[in-house]
């Protein structure tokens, strides 16, 4: 017997800023660019789409599809134009 699988996207599991918050600061303290541009796709997603974030942050949905993609490599301006859309803030804290 066949096992059956279905897609699956992050973005279905989002459902609180609590969640949210734990998401993002997971991928942020992965130090991985893409796993961090693709976290910020399903937060999009979760969040109402990319339509409405493109009206938000002026940025062609189609370049926030391909920035916050998996294969995606945003730049730090475009990254921080989706962060406050999103209504995220960042903070600082060294490592000691």
């Amino acid at each position: 017997m066949a096992i059956k699988t279905m897609p699956y996207d992050a973005a279905d599991f989002l459902t609180d800023d609590e969640t949210i918050a734990a998401y993002l600061t997971e991928a942020l303290e992965s130090d991985d660019p893409r796993y961090i541009a693709k976290a910020l796709g399903a937060v999009a997603r979760a969040r109402g789409g990319m339509a409405q974030l493109a009206s938000e942050t002026g940025i062609a949905r189609e370049a926030l599809y391909r920035a916050l993609s998996e294969t995606g490599n945003p730049e730090l301006g475009t990254a921080l134009k989706v962060l406050h859309a999103l209504g995220v803030r960042l903070t600082a804290s060294l490592s000691v």
